[in-house]
């Protein structure tokens, strides 16, 4: 990471570089700084920095992940939204979480499709015969 001189530069640079903060970026920069360089230095290593994987697959393995692990919604979709601005499209993404399926479920499924869905804007056919209506946590 460039160095910065205190934790306000730091959060700014991360933002610029990842496309994103989370939450506990921001309360760490204010009230551990010295951790929260560390815990980055090691997503800058296995994430940020040019490697042999390109940063769109890396957001895609990041989104399946982060899917498989049933991570906040809000956390999968900032990679969904690093990864459209990256040029992936939606339906790749949705490819791409579409792989939590077989390994984790159709419940892990669902928490990155719910994100990716409200991210894309993505919506769906009603049936035209009467059927209760499951929501998004319906099983398969």
């Amino acid at each position: 990471m460039t160095t910065v001189q205190g934790p306000q530069e730091y959060i700014d640079e991360m933002a610029r570089r990842r496309g994103y903060v989370l939450d506990y970026h921001k309360v760490m920069a204010k009230h551990d700084f010295p951790v929260l360089q560390a815990a980055n230095d090691l997503v800058g290593a296995a994430y940020l920095d040019q490697r042999t994987l390109d940063r769109r697959t890396k957001e895609l393995i990041f989104i399946v992940s982060l899917t498989v692990m049933r991570a906040s919604k809000g956390h999968i979709q900032s990679h969904i939204k690093v990864a459209l601005d990256l040029g992936v499209t939606p339906r790749e993404i949705l490819e791409a979480i579409e792989i939590s399926l077989p390994e984790a479920g159709i419940v892990a499924f669902q928490t990155g499709f719910d994100a990716w869905r409200e991210v894309v804007g993505a919506d769906g056919l009603e049936p035209t015969v009467e059927a209760f209506h499951g929501g998004s946590g319906a099983g398969a």
